[in-house]
């Protein structure tokens, strides 16, 4: 039985998925197929590269990631991306195809205008283009043309999963509380872009056998770094808990055993 896995964009809290990815590796899972856009393509090319996802936590803990990237200035971008691929370098292969688990990298053809889906060539430029937030990141240039973050049009890639997979789990990152007031604009802006994303996930989750949601992630800064210990158990705690509720993923790990 061929099983995929989707992963959500959304910045920091994208340490959520090395949380659920560690409670489903725990389960004794068997994954076929993994699919990750922006945070997610991370989370997920170091699973597919069998670095257990404590460890890539850890390694995430120890190089503090984001004091890799550079100012941009003069660039169509605050800042450059491109130097954080010191560390992924250190653990993943060159190229997807080289990953031990397959892997696909959704980004959006800034170009074009398109959503765009790599599943061979060089790994750390694709993460690079798949986490490119516009405005924020400099673009990535591959082929002459811009790449920027995939979610800004697909923050949910199930796509490639379907007629591909028998039983596909989605995990995602930004469910949101309901409040009664908001304060400031930054805030207000920050809830109507995650309301948005969120919107088109609801619609795809349907085509999901389990979905793992960890609870109020979209309340968390997109790049609060101080968040990154409470984000990883929270969704490690809340994947357990939904992996133990779901009938339909005990008679999976049943299924594949027997196999």
């Amino acid at each position: 039985m061929k099983v995929g896995i989707v992963l959500s964009g959304g910045g920091i809290r994208g340490i959520a998925h090395l949380g659920v990815l560690k409670a489903l590796k725990n389960s004794g899972l068997q994954v076929s197929q993994i699919v990750g856009t922006s945070a997610g393509s991370i989370a997920g090319s170091f699973y597919a590269a069998s670095v257990d996802p404590e460890e890539a936590f850890n390694i995430f803990m120890k190089t503090k990631l984001m004091k890799f990237v550079r100012p941009a200035l003069g660039s169509l971008g605050l800042i450059n991306i491109e130097h954080t691929g010191e560390i992924f370098k250190a653990y993943l292969p060159a190229h997807i195809e080289d990953l031990k688990i397959p892997m696909t990298i959704c980004t959006t053809n800034f170009s074009e205008g398109s959503a765009a889906y790599f599943t061979k060539g060089p790994l750390v430029r694709a993460i690079h283009a798949s986490c490119c937030i516009p405005g924020v990141f400099k673009p990535i240039m591959i082929h002459e043309q811009m790449y920027v973050d995939g979610g800004v049009l697909n923050n949910f890639p199930v796509e490639p999963l379907l007629n591909n997979c028998d039983y596909i789990i989605g995990s995602t990152c930004n469910h949101l509380k309901p409040v009664d007031k908001i304060v400031g604009i930054t805030r207000l802006m920050q809830r109507a872009a995650i309301m948005s994303i969120n919107h088109d996930m609801e619609r795809k989750s349907k085509f999901c056998d389990l979905m793992i949601e960890p609870k109020g992630m979209g309340e968390i800064n997109t790049f609060d770094t101080r968040k990154a210990e409470t984000i990883y158990w929270l969704a490690y705690e809340e994947a357990l808990k939904t992996i133990k509720n779901s009938e339909s993923f005990r008679e999976l790990i049943k299924a594949q055993a027997a196999t």
